[in-house]
């Protein structure tokens, strides 16, 4: 496409895109903002699917909390990005912003398949463990996770995308310093598509390095 368009503004190619990202990199800010965003998306997602699979639980023992809960989801599902972010850039001001977001993108993914590969267990199998007077730690190591597994490896692979992407979505317009999403709109303000998918490559590869963190760690978890 670079060679076809032949207009380095529209569209950087490789060559240039690559001669970019080695010129940040030579920079503190860069790594700087790189460590900055990184901690704060992952503290967010880990908030977030804490928060996840607890409330699940609760909605799964208790059904009138879930109900209670359900419309709240639904609404944390539906409501846009932008949305969030300024209302909570007029909250929490820019620092913390991109967490926030990342936490609540990540909140209703890991509720809403936790909770349906709960109430999805074999009824039969629960009965069998209470005539067998099975212990509650036994239940879960031998019903509960080899059924959640599935329900729980999907839903940590899509909030681990999603969270990435809304938290750095959300950097864009808040604009914290030293931030990836402040120099992905700088790359904006300057006309500068190298550096914009510079950026772009550098947020793609820290996504799939933790998506592959994550689903190991899953795996490990629930094996």
């Amino acid at each position: 496409m670079s060679i076809f368009i032949n207009n380095a503004i529209l569209f950087a190619g490789p060559y240039e895109t690559v001669r970019t990202l080695i010129m940040l990199s030579a920079t503190g800010e860069f790594w700087l903002s790189l460590g900055n965003t990184s901690l704060r998306i992952i503290s967010g997602f880990v908030i977030g699917s804490i928060a996840g699979l607890v409330l699940a639980y609760i909605a799964y023992r208790f059904r009138l909390f879930g109900e209670f809960i359900s419309p709240f989801m639904s609404v944390i599902k539906s409501i846009p990005v932008a949305s969030f972010v300024i209302l909570l850039l007029i909250w929490f001001g820019a620092p913390y912003l991109s967490m926030i977001i990342s936490a609540l993108v990540v909140l209703p993914i890991i509720y809403l398949n936790t909770f349906e590969g709960l109430c999805s267990t074999d009824i039969k199998l629960l009965e069998m463990a209470k005539v067998f007077r099975m212990q509650n730690g036994s239940v879960i190591r031998n019903i509960y996770i080899p059924h959640l597994k599935p329900f729980l490896t999907g839903a940590f692979k899509l909030a681990c995308g999603m969270s990435w992407k809304s938290g750095i979505a959300g950097e864009v317009i808040a604009r914290p310093l030293h931030s990836m999403g402040d120099g992905i709109y700088l790359s904006k303000i300057y006309i500068d598509t190298g550096e914009l998918f510079a950026w772009t490559l550098m947020a793609v590869l820290l996504a799939f390095l933790f998506e592959k963190l994550i689903s190991l760690l899953i795996r490990r978890l629930l094996h």
